[in-house]
């Protein structure tokens, strides 16, 4: 078994693929973490808790001076009764007092994973999790608190959840709730973080702990590009390839808060959930509250191990549907071609150039719609204009079809333009609060998904327009985050739950989107990567990385991006010079070379294109599709850090170890140069690999130990090179 409780030591043992984590229960059931890292393969406590006086720290137990809460590593720590440090939850009484005390009751351990209702979350089968559930009690407040902890046989991964249940009488606020909290016995952690902004999402930040707190948060209602649903824990040697790393992901695309508090005496408290500011939850009597799903990831091979990790556990136990584990196709997106100016003719000219260089889909991106002319006007209003396509969709997705190409559509549908007649007529239905102005941003405001009547319209207004043409991809857009989060069919004092309701509502529209049209690749995207985050993961099986298409730029995005996500979710486009975001001239060979480490796309006017520019597309697309699956599927190695220096490297290998690609970029050209070699990971020693379209054969040691020297004729800024290897 996965999960074994032993009565005499009292101590819960889970035992994932290399990884243990272990609880036990103190005194009056006194929920403590003990225990977690490398596999052990029979836990007896060697490492127990000491007890000794501590100054200033209270005792729950009379002229017992060695027992206190404030310094017990706890498994869900409460507020009130002796523990100083910040706790999981915080709830309410009717009496305005906010002391709760949770003791064990009981535990049961079943084969799977349960559903959370409501909210996305990893799944597993009868034979590949199994799951603890411990109960733990307030007797005077009749609340039960379920924590869910599921081990998975293959992964060294955690998924931990809570539930809460008002047994008792009187109405109970929750302040807090979070979804997990993990004490240490140490502190000597570095920490890692995601930060960035529009256009240069998920950077990646490493800095030691202190004492105090330290935290990464989201207040806008998304997950957002400014911080990620992501902490990590570091010793202070971990690398790329070891070490031992802490990883807490969370399940979740609104307000988060991931924190690390480091206490008096050098422990370290890790709490992950949905963010207190702005948020409250009653819960009447007999009603439960879920919160959202935290994955804990355990490495002792450092980061790498952390990306294998999650990118093999998520495709597997995250993304779902018909295209979990099929290829992507090639796309060509007409928004940086023409933005809000086209008709059917020059867009079936657009896919008309696509199809002749082999690319697989087109993708229509804003502006199909009543009136929309510019991105401030008729979100909402999801009917087809027909002064642009006097046709409709679908003979524009017939022309584009008899291309031999796929049709895709883009959609805003958590979005309304006050210059619409949705608004018009329903004005009340975005987010708002009384008597206050309502902040626009790009001239648009936020419909009210916590409303039943918002979400129904919205899944008939957009059912009815994948219904009426043959639509195999939407791209899913969101470009704004929340403000005035309000709604005006909650009573006052459920207000502060509006934005978690939002979200609730978000995730119950695209189920039923995504359920109703399965056929359909679904594409996330919040003015690029605003939302690229596990919650949504669990919908749409890919996003769109970042607005941001600059070559150079997008080597930090996806490079940060890869620590978490698998490469077939990110969505990676060539687009035009100067690129549109920054300005930057680059050559196609190396925005092709960036590119193709994902989900690779266009995002041009391909008919303005010289016949020697439409030769190297037409080979990166022949090539690529000889290296897809084992780019989006393949084992995905990091080589050369481009928050470390000029040079960016990474490598992507097949199960079998017989087949690799491995990609090179650098950014400037520096005088007096070193002459640069490349290290690979991920090889079979004893194979043999020969670089495709030449005559060298190396065997796969000599790649790892000793490297592949970078070609001399890379000469100028922005350049790049990749090698195919196949095993002989």
């Amino acid at each position: 078994m996965a999960i074994r409780y032993d009565e005499e030591q009292r101590t819960f043992h889970l035992q994932g693929k290399s990884t243990s984590y272990v609880m036990q229960l103190e005194r009056d059931g006194y929920l403590t973490h003990q225990y977690w890292g490398r596999k052990i393969r029979q836990f007896r406590n060697s490492n127990r808790q000491q007890y000794i006086d501590r100054s200033f720290s209270p005792n729950p137990y009379h002229r017992d001076r060695t027992f206190t809460l404030d310094a017990l590593p706890q498994e869900y720590p409460q507020y009130g009764n002796s523990d100083f440090r910040k706790p999981a939850y915080q709830i309410q009484l009717e009496n305005g007092s906010t002391v709760t005390d949770l003791r064990y009751k009981s535990h049961r351990i079943f084969s799977g994973k349960p559903k959370l209702a409501g909210l996305p979350a990893t799944y597993a089968g009868q034979e590949s999790a199994e799951t603890l559930e411990i109960t733990m009690e307030d007797d005077l407040l009749q609340l039960e608190v379920v924590l869910l902890y599921t081990i998975f046989s293959q992964y060294d991964v955690v998924a931990r959840s809570v539930q809460f249940c008002n047994n008792g009488k009187q109405k109970l606020k929750l302040l807090q709730a979070a979804s997990a909290s993990v004490d240490f016995h140490r502190s000597d952690f570095d920490m890692l973080t995601m930060p960035g902004a529009w256009g240069k999402e998920r950077h990646l930040e490493r800095r030691a702990l202190q004492a105090g707190i330290q935290s990464t948060e989201s207040t806008r209602g998304a997950s957002s590009h400014q911080q990620h649903p992501f902490i990590a824990l570091m010793e202070k040697h971990a690398t790329e390839e070891q070490g031992e790393v802490f990883g807490f992901h969370l399940v979740y695309s609104g307000n988060f808060l991931a924190q690390a508090e480091v206490d008096q005496f050098a422990t370290t408290r890790v709490t992950m959930g949905i963010n207190p500011f702005d948020f409250t939850w009653v819960l009447e009597p007999n009603e439960t509250f879920q919160t959202p799903e935290a994955v804990l990831v355990y490495s002792a091979v450092g980061l790498g191990g952390i990306s294998q990790t999650l990118h093999g556990f998520y495709q597997q136990h995250l993304v779902r549907g018909e295209y979990r584990d099929k290829e992507r196709p090639i796309l060509i997106n007409n928004w940086e071609a023409t933005y809000f100016d086209f008709d059917a003719d020059k867009i079936e000219g657009i896919a008309k150039a696509g199809s002749e260089l082999g690319i697989e889909l087109f993708v229509l991106d804003d502006g199909w719609f009543k009136k929309r002319n510019s991105d401030s006007t008729s979100l909402g209003d999801w009917f087809v204009d027909k002064t642009k396509l006097p046709n409709g969709l679908e003979d524009l997705a017939k022309r584009v079809n008899e291309l031999g190409m796929q049709f895709g559509l883009w959609f805003e549908p958590e979005m309304v333009s006050v210059d619409s007649d949705l608004y018009r007529e329903h004005p009340d239905w975005c987010l708002h609060v009384p008597d206050r102005y309502r902040t626009e941003s790009r001239d648009q405001l936020v419909l009210d998904f916590s409303r039943q009547d918002v979400r129904q319209e919205i899944i008939k207004r957009v059912a009815d327009i994948l219904e009426s043409a043959p639509i195999t991809y939407v791209k899913w857009d969101m470009n704004r985050h929340l403000s005035e989060v309000g709604s005006s069919l909650l009573p006052h004092e459920r207000q502060r739950e509006t934005a978690h309701r939002h979200i609730l509502g978000v995730y119950e529209v695209m189920d039923e989107i995504t359920s109703r049209f399965p056929n359909v690749l679904f594409e996330s995207c919040s003015g690029g990567g605003g939302r690229h985050d596990p919650g949504i993961l669990y919908y749409m099986p890919q996003a769109w990385t970042s607005d941001n298409t600059d070559a150079v730029e997008r080597l930090k995005i996806q490079y940060g991006t890869s620590l978490l996500y698998p490469i077939s979710s990110m969505g990676s486009h060539v687009s035009d010079v100067p690129n549109h975001q920054v300005h930057r001239f680059t050559s196609l060979e190396m925005r092709g070379d960036v590119a193709m480490a994902g989900n690779l796309g266009y995002e041009l006017d391909l008919t303005k294109l010289t016949s020697e520019e439409k030769e190297i597309v037409k080979q990166q697309i022949t090539s690529y599709k000889k290296i897809r699956r084992l780019v989006q599927f393949g084992r995905f190695y990091r080589l050369k850090s481009p928050f470390e220096g000029n040079e960016t490297a990474w490598m992507f290998v097949d199960e079998d170890k017989t087949e690799a690609f491995i990609c090179y970029y650098r950014v400037l050209a520096e005088p007096a140069a070193p002459l640069a070699s490349l290290r690979m990971k991920g090889l079979d020693g004893a194979k043999d690999y020969r670089i495709i379209g030449t005559s060298e054969i190396y065997s796969g040691d000599e790649l790892e130990y000793s490297g592949i020297r970078i070609p001399t004729d890379l000469v100028g800024d922005f350049v790049s090179y990749t090698w195919h290897l196949k095993a002989e």
